[in-house]
């Protein structure tokens, strides 16, 4: 107990070393008793020896009895409950080692789930996921339990050594991969994360020197791909611990769940001649516009699903501290609300539009994101005391796929319809259901769409449809599954009809088409960087390849994929790896793009990889689960008022 309070520094408010394994504030993150844990300060070794407590030895699946095991865990380390309460003000050395426990021994193939609807037609749902057996490392090597997330000096010497199973042909892709390097984040000597961009000659990098959440998933891919897990291992536990920061803006706080859209690392004194490591979150206290990054946390359980998935290593997931805060942003998201649609409505600049550019409602890109995080945490929730968790996730999913496909889609079938809509019906019955008038079909769309394609608008709201194309909320769509198989075929034929509209010179344009005029004055409020085909405001952004390449991968259309890697190739080494690129056809480098932008460059080797090995690519992406479709909450209600809609629009759903 003296190690514990002599060891700890005061430290600025909202500063604090996420290797804590104490209990941080309302977060609960768990490091069990019945391991020695060393602590490595200053070049001294110290020794905390705990009690051993059998409890422990399994994994701790059962959430609900969390607050048992805080109080089990206070009483074998023999440390009062005043520490606990005072964690959130103190620091632990930058060493401190957090072991996790021992993975649970069987992960059931299928576990039936209670759906609670009783008609016999709907079925049960089950939870695919997969047979836990001793966890390897990332060359094929037996670990044991106790080992496990002990490995993280192995990753700095991977990242040195450049080892992997991918082999690295052009003089680009050798470049690419040096630069990624060098944009390598370190916290106390490991590797966590890399920088939004890496430009030498950027005297004001404002945030771009931090660690941002959206931006390092392209790096983590292409590190996971090279075989290199440990950099990606360390940025999910570290990010988790900073879950649990308070976050506040004027006085109030956002939800528990919240994570933060970037982090620092800064070094602070603690003594005299003395300092330390710690990470500083931003969860949007900082951001422009004071908003909070809503896609932070989907981004989170997407990649730590594709963590297992490429590596194996299933037992981080099933960390008590991960499911924990698995279930944290779950919870968030599907909180009950005043909305009477299975979409999240979000503010103006909550994703990776993130100024205002008038996708304030129910965006496209939040909701594929949404749904792509929905069916990663049904795979990797363990089974004890999540049954109404998962019991949730199906009924939002079914409800979200079914809204997207019949009310988000357009094609020039579609467009006829919503052409001749009659407004103001007030009906159970009504066909248009939200009031669109005519009159909003733009102008552009009616010669712009081909006949043969069709794609998901990019926002629909009471008496208002958002008619342009936005390419990661479409993507996502196809990578997901969110979208029917006819639908994602569509999308695919529309961008390649449409090829000089949305790729041009530089894949791939971020929207189509720009808001100009007077548009642009009411939509961006004059925003002197989303000026008419720049930046958000039809920009051409070179990240968007690896998931382009990802969605054409699913759908067995590699050549466009080749096509697009190809045009990107010819420029981004020669332009220095900008942010973006402006004009209509992406001719030139962004008015304001930085260069050596990191997710540019991870996205073009992420891309890269996957063209090389299709199968491993394959894992990121997720099939038609037709028992999810089945389900119907309507079914619940043994009330009359509540009309299920569906059976008319069953044949463009379900197929």
């Amino acid at each position: 107990m003296n190690f514990i309070r002599n060891s700890t520094r005061k430290l600025p408010s909202r500063v604090l070393d996420p290797r804590n394994a104490l209990f941080l504030g309302s977060r609960h993150s768990f490091n069990p008793p019945c391991y020695e844990h060393e602590l490595f300060c200053k070049g001294k070794a110290f020794l905390l020896n705990s009690n051993e407590n059998p409890q422990f030895h399994a994994y701790p699946s059962r959430l609900l009895g969390f607050q048992r095991l805080f109080r089990n865990a206070q009483k074998s380390n023999c440390i009062p409950s005043s520490v606990y309460a005072r964690c959130r003000s103190f620091s632990v050395p930058c060493g401190l080692s957090v072991y996790s426990t021992g993975a649970s021994k069987v992960r059931h193939l299928s576990t039936s789930v209670e759906t609670g609807i009783n008609d016999n037609t709907f079925g049960r749902i089950y939870i695919q996921n997969s047979i836990s057996v001793k966890s390897k490392s990332l060359a094929g090597e037996e670990t044991p339990l106790d080992e496990v997330g002990n490995n993280v000096k192995n990753t700095g010497k991977g990242l040195e050594e450049g080892k992997g199973g991918v082999s690295i042909d052009s003089d680009i892709e050798k470049e690419a991969w040096n630069l990624l390097r060098d944009s390598v984040v370190t916290y106390c000597g490991y590797p966590v994360g890399t920088v939004a961009a890496n430009d030498p000659g950027d005297k004001q990098p404002l945030n771009y020197d931090q660690v941002f959440i959206r931006d390092f998933v392209p790096s983590a891919l292409a590190f996971l791909l090279k075989g290199e897990g440990e950099i990606v291992k360390n940025f999910l536990l570290h990010t988790l611990q900073l879950q649990s920061w308070e976050k506040t803006v004027d006085c109030y706080s956002p939800g528990q769940g919240l994570m933060p859209a970037s982090f620092k690392v800064r070094t602070v004194p603690i003594d005299d001649n003395k300092s330390e490591e710690v990470l500083d979150p931003d969860f949007g206290e900082a951001a422009i516009g004071r908003v909070a990054p809503v896609d932070s946390g989907l981004w989170w359980i997407i990649l730590l699903r594709a963590y297992g998935k490429i590596t194996g290593d299933y037992s981080l997931q099933e960390r008590v501290d991960v499911q924990t805060g698995m279930k944290l942003i779950l919870n968030l998201c599907l909180a009950d609300g005043f909305d009477m649609f299975p979409s999240l409505l979000v503010t103006d600049g909550s994703c990776m539009i993130d100024r205002r550019m008038g996708i304030h409602g129910h965006p496209l890109e939040i909701q594929a994101l949404f749904y792509a995080a929905l069916r990663s945490s049904r795979e990797m929730l363990t089974n004890e005391g999540s049954n109404n968790l998962v019991r949730a996730i199906n009924n939002r999913l079914n409800a979200l796929s079914f809204h997207i496909r019949e009310y988000y889609w357009v094609d020039m079938k579609k467009i006829n319809e919503i052409y001749r809509y009659k407004t103001e019906e007030y009906s159970m019955d009504a066909t248009n259901k939200f009031n669109i008038y005519p009159e909003q079909i733009p102008s552009w769309l009616m010669d712009w769409i081909p006949e043969e394609g069709g794609y998901l608008i990019g926002n629909l709201q009471p008496a208002h449809m958002d008619f342009r194309f936005f390419t990661l909320g479409n993507l996502w769509s196809i990578v997901s599954s969110l979208g029917t198989l006819r639908q994602n075929e569509a999308i695919l034929n529309l961008i390649e009809y449409k090829w000089n509209d949305i790729v041009g010179q530089m894949p791939l344009k971020i929207c189509y088409p720009a808001v100009e005029n007077e548009e642009w004055r009411i939509i961006t409020g004059c925003d002197p960087k989303n000026t008419p085909w720049s930046y958000h405001n039809g920009g051409s952004w070179p990240t968007l390849l690896w998931q382009f390449t990802l969605a054409c991968i699913k759908m067995g259309r590699l050549e466009l994929a080749n096509k697009a890697i190809d045009l990107a190739e010819k420029r981004l080494s020669r332009d220095h790896w900008p942010e973006y690129y402006d004009t209509r056809s992406g001719k030139f480098i962004g008015k304001q793009s930085r260069l050596y932008q990191t997710w540019t460059i991870a996205g073009f080797l992420t891309s890269k990889m996957m063209v090389k090995n299709p199968e491993m690519a394959s894992l990121l992406f997720w099939e038609e689960d037709f028992e999810i479709l089945e389900i119907c909450v309507c079914a619940l209600s043994k009330s009359g008022r509540i009309r299920c809609s569906r059976g008319a629009a069953k044949s463009q759903i379900l197929v």
